[in-house]
């Protein structure tokens, strides 16, 4: 009853005419009354003043919806200001954090791993790579290990090699005796090769790492092996394949760099590479195919080499000296074993 009543209140307007309406339609199925006509227009009178009131009270109730909605939706677009300025905070925020999450990637993909490692890291930097960037002393691994290697995989492969070396010069010899100075500050003993440093070793690694270039050109037509020679000398060792860096130092028992080339560093790296060597006195490989050399060259082969490249040998070498340089540039040994 209760419901009812409170439902009568809300909607009386509604009922009353509704009943109105009962009544002029009994009326009109033919129901006698006195004054019908009467009756009838009385109740169609009440019938659109309840319609005109219900109307009216609707108009009354709208007007402040409406203006709740304008301050609701004021309100809602001060909010969104806000909002927008806090969003813009958040993406400052979080381009911050993506930049310093780049730096840790970065920083963790820059790998420091003891000299035991440099080898295996080596070996795997050679695996199936299509190129090599050195710069460093006098190229003996690049002798020993990474040239052979990497040559005899692109020829099972029948694939192009890219060659880019920048060792010192054999004829500077300021920068020769530089390096053989820096080499036994570091250890007076014997390396891995089991040779001491001199200014007279480093003149005929460097010279053989030049004939191991020009012996390896002339077997094998797809080697693009470009070499410069350096006027100053580095303590750091750089070899770039297709998927690392690795930094090293003459000391093969320190530590090493090893760098992802799906990072910024490789690029970097990369293009210091190159542009050092572009700096560096050019060898003619190029010129070798005037001075071909055996499978075993001989000292006068050798000579030759030397003369059509335009490097002049030093003053004194004897035979047995240009021998000496044969040996090391075909049968170098891993100065990491």
């Amino acid at each position: 009853m209760t419901r009812f009543a409170i439902w009568l209140g809300k909607n009386a307007d509604a009922f009353i005419a509704l009943v109105l309406a009962i009544v002029v339609a009994v009326i009109s199925i033919g129901l006698k009354i006195p004054n019908e006509n009467q009756v009838i227009n009385s109740a169609i009178l009440a019938v659109i003043g309840l319609l005109a009131s219900s109307i009216l009270r609707d108009r009354g109730r709208r007007i402040p919806v409406e203006a709740e909605v304008r301050d609701t939706l004021r309100a809602s677009s001060a909010t969104l200001d806000g909002l927008s300025e806090r969003l813009e905070h958040i993406e400052r925020f979080e381009s911050v954090i993506s930049d310093t999450k780049r730096a840790l990637d970065e920083t963790a993909v820059v790998r420091v791993i003891s000299g035991a490692q440099v080898g295996q890291v080596l070996a795997e930097a050679r695996r199936d790579t299509d190129r090599w960037f050195f710069k460093g002393g006098t190229g003996t691994y690049i002798r020993a290990r990474t040239l052979p290697e990497c040559v005899a995989a692109a020829r099972r492969e029948r694939r192009t090699l890219l060659f880019r070396l920048e060792i010192l010069d054999p004829t500077n010899v300021g920068v020769c005796e530089a390096y053989a100075r820096h080499r036994r500050s570091v250890s007076d003993e014997p390396d891995g090769t089991g040779e001491q440093w001199t200014t007279e070793r480093t003149r005929k690694e460097a010279y053989a790492t030049i004939l191991a270039a020009c012996w390896h050109k002339q077997r094998f037509g797809m080697l693009d092996i470009d070499m410069g020679l350096s006027q100053t000398m580095t303590t750091l060792r750089y070899d770039l394949s297709k998927s690392w860096v690795v930094v090293t130092r003459d000391d093969p028992r320190g530590e090493a760099l090893v760098i992802a080339a799906d990072k910024f560093y490789y690029g970097w790296y990369s293009a210091e590479l190159q542009i050092s060597l572009d700096q560096a006195r050019r060898v003619p490989i190029e010129q070798a195919r005037l001075a071909p050399l055996d499978d075993e060259p001989t000292v006068e082969e050798a000579r030759k080499l030397f003369e059509v490249l335009g490097i002049e040998l030093a003053r004194g070498y004897t035979d047995r000296d240009i021998a000496e340089i044969i040996r090391k540039a075909l049968r170098a040994k891993d100065p990491f074993e």
